[in-house]
């Protein structure tokens, strides 16, 4: 890992992403308790999205330092989140990435530029010199999000994602310094 310590919270634009916070408990929960936020992420992040799966989230986000997962937060709500997957051995110096918008913030750029924060913070915090992401081929919101972050697409996983009992195909973008 890098030795730089990050200065949260980062700022944009449009939003701002930082650590989890026990505060953050019930906006967290009325933006991730939506099928349509739920149904194009793994199955970790559970539907319904109960008070119980919160706490348990943030006390999980609260034990990581540096942390990797962070809160997206606009106007002073938390509406989101956005992390980051160290890789490990031989993929050290590659991480995953992943975020998530509650419903109502949709459209509206919020996601790129947090995407592209969380971006900058993994590069300098961890050290890597790219980053995945995998996204359902039939999410072409998440697909536009990534690629206006300045992500690419480099291919299809067939066949990789199980939700709801049906086999989805899945694009890889990746990100990697210049």
């Amino acid at each position: 890992m890098s030795a730089a310590v990050p200065v949260f919270p980062l700022q944009g634009v449009r939003c701002q992403v930082r650590p989890w916070l026990p505060a953050d408990l019930p906006s967290l929960v009325r933006h991730a308790n939506n099928p349509e936020v739920a149904a194009q992420l793994r199955d970790v992040f559970p539907h319904p999205y109960t008070v119980a799966d919160g706490r348990a989230f943030i006390e999980y986000a609260a034990g990581g330092m540096p942390p990797t997962a962070l809160a997206v937060v606009v106007d002073g709500e938390v509406c989101g989140g956005t992390g980051v997957i160290p890789g490990r051995g031989n993929e050290r110096k590659t991480a995953e990435i992943g975020y998530w918008l509650g419903e109502t913030y949709w459209g509206r750029g919020i996601a790129p530029e947090a995407l592209a924060l969380t971006t900058r913070y993994a590069v300098e915090t961890f050290d890597v010199v790219r980053l995945e992401a995998f996204v359902i081929a039939s999410n072409t919101r998440s697909c536009r999000v990534l690629e206006k972050a300045g992500y690419l697409r480099e291919g299809v996983r067939r066949k990789s994602f199980l939700k709801h009992g049906v086999v989805h195909d899945q694009y890889c973008y990746a990100w990697v310094t210049p």
